[in-house]
């Protein structure tokens, strides 16, 4: 079976609008979050992952109308296909797959008012309530028509689209798939929502919150953002004379069939698919999923040490760009390419391992080749995914 590799990429987060800024928010361990005003009581400030572009207007193309996590999405997705080439491809043999977990929530918010009375009611509202207008607006503004799907399965949906897109290419359906993820979730319903389940950071400074791997902090930082992927096989890869930033070597996602916001604190399950995952390999480091949430973060801690003791470092970016749910999962994957072609594990920025000295986290910069990397993912519910990247 053909090999199915990376061509491409694009990434819009916090401090990050291209590789080359994300590259050095990465070797320097820089933390590019923010603080958010709450607009409703009790009027508290909270940590946040924000992007300052509006992105209203790309390449001279006006998209005001469009909810702001498609806007990100647009926005990547263009990057992502120049760097791929993918004017080479008959645009009905690629595919766009995008996961989000949050839609646009921000504008059902926003306007939800106005949707009482017919007359205030805008003209794109009914696209708000429609997660797909992701997918279909990235096909129709990089000019693809072949196949496309919007997955929602929260924070495992970037790898979740890029299980989807591997197995399209795999049976010949199309040649390329942009795959990934774009959230834009910075509004009182969300914040509010994760509060109210305790599992947002309540800390005002920004060092102390959505800490990793540190039994002294509680709470993750939520971000916004989006990381799109362009996968196709390595053979056409070649033959095109594009370069190849990885290979997927294998991505696995499962759902434990958990109760509304539960997860089975254990581990067991996540372990079955991160063994599955990483198989015979044993990879240069973990890009984890550990973003400050002590249930989630154990889990990382009990599966890397089930499975390779303290042989293999661990590390996440969630300190330093927050979690910005359906994308989280492609930016892992973008950074840890980076890794690969630049030789170094990015350090766990904020935390101290506090409670998880037994893990062998990456407090600082490292320079290495870096061969293969394993990637986590996990929601609520019990939604589990991990991927293999390996350089080819």
């Amino acid at each position: 079976m053909n090999d199915i590799v990376i061509t491409g990429y694009g990434i819009k987060a916090p401090g990050v609008h291209d590789k080359s800024s994300f590259l050095q928010v990465l070797k320097k361990g820089i933390c590019t979050q923010g603080i958010v005003k709450s607009d409703t009581p009790p009027h508290t400030n909270v940590v946040a992952g924000v992007i300052e572009d509006e992105f209203l207007e790309i390449n001279g193309r006006n998209f005001k109308r469009y909810p702001r996590f498609v806007r990100l999405a647009i926005a990547a997705a263009i990057d992502a296909a120049k760097m791929a080439n993918l004017e080479d491809i008959k645009p009905h043999r690629i595919a766009v797959i995008l996961g989000t977990a949050a839609g646009a929530i921000l504008e059902i918010e926003q306007y939800a008012p106005q949707f009482h009375d017919l007359k205030t009611t805008p003209i794109q509202g009914v696209s708000y309530a429609d997660s797909h207008t992701a997918s279909g607006s990235v096909a129709e503004v990089i000019g693809a028509c072949g196949p496309a799907f919007t997955l929602s399965t929260g924070c495992t949906a970037s790898l979740d689209a890029v299980a989807m897109g591997k197995l399209l290419l795999e049976n010949g359906s199309v040649d390329a798939c942009i795959v990934g993820g774009t959230d834009a979730p910075l509004g009182q319903w969300t914040l509010n929502g994760f509060k109210k389940v305790r599992i947002l950071s309540t800390e005002t400074a920004i060092h102390h919150a959505g800490v990793p791997f540190s039994k002294k902090h509680q709470g993750f930082v939520l971000s916004e953002g989006a990381g799109l992927i362009v996968l196709e096989r390595k053979q056409s890869a070649e033959v095109r004379g594009q370069k190849i930033y990885g290979k997927v070597e294998r991505v696995i996602s499962r759902n434990e069939g958990q109760k509304l916001l539960r997860s089975d604190h254990t581990g067991k399950h996540m372990l079955d698919v991160f063994q599955e995952t990483v198989g015979n390999t044993t990879p240069t480091y973990v890009n984890s999923q550990a973003l400050g949430v002590d249930t989630n973060d154990q889990i990382e801690r009990y599966i890397l040490l089930k499975t390779f003791e303290s042989k293999v470092p661990i590390t996440s970016i969630k300190g330093m760009i927050g979690h910005s749910f359906g994308a989280m999962g492609a930016m892992q994957i973008i950074a840890s390419l980076l890794s690969m072609e630049y030789g170094f594990i990015r350090p766990t920025t904020k935390t101290k391992g506090d409670g998880f000295q037994d893990v062998p986290i990456v407090f600082e910069t490292r320079p290495q080749a870096v061969h293969s990397v394993a990637i986590t993912t996990h929601g609520s519910s019990g939604n589990y995914a991990c991927l293999l990247l390996t350089h080819t």
